[in-house]
């Protein structure tokens, strides 16, 4: 049987910052959900934040890799430092990533958690750079495949 973590906002449940969903329209997510292959996940409610919340973005000249490692911090709008949430969210996604032996997952891009390619620039500014979020780079350490929801082909192409 396939696993597949997927970020719950791709599935339409309203668990962004913001209060919104990210909703995928893609025939494949039904499919796959209709299989049982589908294992939904938000980070940052695993990490114990709120509905709504105030956006948060990595810090420039580092990224999800240099935060699991304990370098580099996640800070909200305001400067408040939420790195610990977000590690915890990313401890938390690899446990479900386990328990329900998800060979793969589905994230959202450019967000702190979940970028698999882009992140958004550190400046609270709208801009975005190359990089990966802290839930990306816990899950490929922990051996798990992750595509970004803007590739989902490329993870198609190994399911289906």
């Amino acid at each position: 049987m396939t696993g597949i973590l997927v970020s719950s906002c791709l599935l339409g449940q309203k668990v962004r910052y913001d209060g919104a969903a990210k909703t995928l329209r893609d025939d494949r997510l039904s499919a796959w959900g209709e299989k049982g292959w589908l294992h939904p996940i938000c980070p940052e409610l695993l990490g114990g934040l709120p509905i709504p919340r105030l956006p948060a973005e990595i810090e420039p000249d580092f990224d999800g890799v240099s935060v699991f490692a304990g370098q580099g911090r996640i800070l909200d709008v305001s400067g408040q430092d939420v790195t610990k949430a977000y590690l915890l969210g990313a401890e938390q996604a690899v446990a479900v990533a386990k328990k329900h032996a998800c060979q793969y997952a589905l994230l959202t891009e450019a967000s702190p958690s979940c970028g698999t390619y882009v992140i958004y620039s550190g400046h609270h500014d709208g801009a975005r750079r190359s990089g990966m979020g802290v839930v990306t780079a816990a899950l490929r350490q922990a051996g798990v495949q992750v595509f970004s929801s803007e590739r989902i082909e490329e993870l198609a192409a190994l399911v289906d």
